[in-house]
């Protein structure tokens, strides 16, 4: 039976969310200090100041006195109950002898920048600041998010990209959640809407939620060019700095890889991270980051042949410890010890200190990409001879070798290549025709002494007759 803190842990797990909201960090209210040129919010004394040609809509809290206003072509108030202006005769006490105080410029603000959106699982850790890490393609609204901005807030953004719409599942604005799409393009077309959104894309909501409980692909990677653009690396010190997928720059800490089964849920094990070891005091000082990846499948680590799933923890160290290592152990003996009731198949890490869960993960690595490329080899040379077997390649014609006779006959040819050397001439034996004009030589008389015949030239013995085959004495 499970004690009660397990109990408790369990049932946290279970009413987890299924969704991440992402919501935006800059504002254009009059009240941010960081809005003004001065970094001060304007007084009575001084002369407030926006730019002429620039559009801009601006949220008012409460009530502020101002010597002078010089306002946009265009341009909007959105004033909170009891908000307004006012204009102050002579000096205000405490304010200064005044100054021009200049709104700044928010044109520049794009949407596909991470660093002006903060991950939160829930709302509620939104509004408690228990932000979470992201890589930055992740960083950005992906299409099952929720989009969030502050309810009492103004803000404009550039939503500009390569494609024509950005989807999400939904947008709040001032309080006021869209995830109906006709809805939210009516507010898109109001004038508040035209100055809060600019761009040639189009926010757009109603996409449905990620129904895979092991986590769905952000769907941001068409447009890594342009949020990598926005962002500035900075130099690491880590012996191996490591690049997750989804990141933009290197990183110092260690990267968990874990495979799953049908079992596996993401925001449950998530979750689980969180309660186990973040909240531990050693570990307070890390980043973790957790998603679903597609990773590309090399054979022998060089041609592709696919993506396969897996789930990616990262864990950030910032270079000024080894926590990560440990932390990276802990999370993958956990799995590897509470994977079957986790639908957790394996699990390894990699550390940019140089130690990892497996040092022979890249023999073994290496081994099995040998074996695949011999079987493709086998199985190329067993196509091969098939396909000359049933007669749909044909091997050309070899050239006839030599036969025996042939070599017999050219075995006076001498070894360092010329005819064989027979020696002088003999002129009677080899040239008969060159023989002295001797009467009898060449005749057929019994009594000749010398025969020249087809075999060749040889003397005759008188005491015997070629007629006779006895001997007579």
């Amino acid at each position: 039976m499970l004690k009660t803190p397990h109990m408790l842990l369990l049932f946290c797990l279970v009413g987890a969310a299924d969704a991440l909201y992402k919501q935006w960090i800059p504002d254009t209210n009059y009240e941010n200090k960081s809005n003004w040129d001065k970094d001060a919010v304007p007084c009575g004394n001084d002369i407030v100041q926006f730019s002429a040609q620039r559009q801009v809509s601006v949220f008012v809290e409460t009530t502020h006195a101002v010597r002078e206003m010089r306002l946009p072509v265009d341009g909007e108030f959105i004033l909170n109950s009891g908000a307004g202006f006012y204009v102050v005769s002579g000096q205000e006490p405490g304010c200064g002898a005044g100054v021009t105080a200049q709104f700044k410029d928010s044109e520049s603000l794009q949407w596909f920048n991470p660093a002006l959106w903060q991950v939160a699982a829930s709302l509620d850790d939104l509004q408690r600041g228990n932000v979470l890490f992201a890589v930055h393609e992740e960083s950005v609204p992906c299409q099952y998010d929720d989009v969030v901005f502050k309810a009492s807030s103004s803000f404009r953004v550039d939503t500009s990209s390569s494609q024509s719409s950005i989807p999400v599942k939904s947008v709040s604005v001032l309080g006021k959640m869209f995830d109906s799409r006709s809805e939210f393009s009516q507010y898109l077309s109001s004038r508040s809407g035209r100055l809060q959104f600019h761009g040639s894309s189009a926010v757009t909501v109603g996409n449905s939620g990620c129904g895979d409980t092991s986590g769905c692909d952000c769907g941001n990677s068409v447009n890594r060019q342009r949020i990598c653009s926005t962002v500035t690396c900075a130099s690491l010190s880590c012996k191996k700095p490591l690049l997750p997928v989804g990141h933009c720059c290197d990183v110092c800490g260690a990267i968990v890889t874990i495979q799953y089964a049908a079992a596996f849920n993401l925001q449950t094990y998530r979750q689980r991270v969180h309660h186990l070891f973040l909240i531990l005091p050693q570990y307070k000082s890390l980043q973790l980051g957790m998603s679903k990846v597609f990773k590309s499948q090399r054979l022998m680590g060089v041609v592709p042949f696919g993506t396969s799933p897996e789930i990616q923890v990262v864990i950030l160290d910032g270079g000024k410890g080894t926590q990560s290592d440990a932390l990276a152990w802990d999370i993958v003996k956990d799995a590897r010890s509470h994977g079957s009731n986790l639908g957790i198949t394996g699990a390894e890490f990699q550390a940019s200190s140089g130690s990892s869960s497996d040092q022979s993960g890249g023999n073994a690595g290496m081994v099995v990409g040998v074996v695949f490329g011999v079987l493709i080899m086998i199985t190329l040379i067993i196509a091969v001879v098939v396909l000359i077997r049933t007669g749909v390649v044909q091997m050309p014609a070899l050239p006839s070798l030599p036969s025996l006779s042939s070599l017999k006959r050219n075995s006076d040819v001498e070894e360092l290549g010329g005819p064989l050397d027979h020696g002088f001439d003999n002129p009677i034996f080899d040239k008969p025709n060159m023989l002295p004009d001797i009467p009898g030589v060449y005749g057929t008389q019994t009594n000749n002494s010398i025969s020249l015949t087809r075999t060749g030239v040889h003397f005759i013995n008188p005491v015997y007759d070629e007629n006779e085959t006895d001997f007579n004495a």
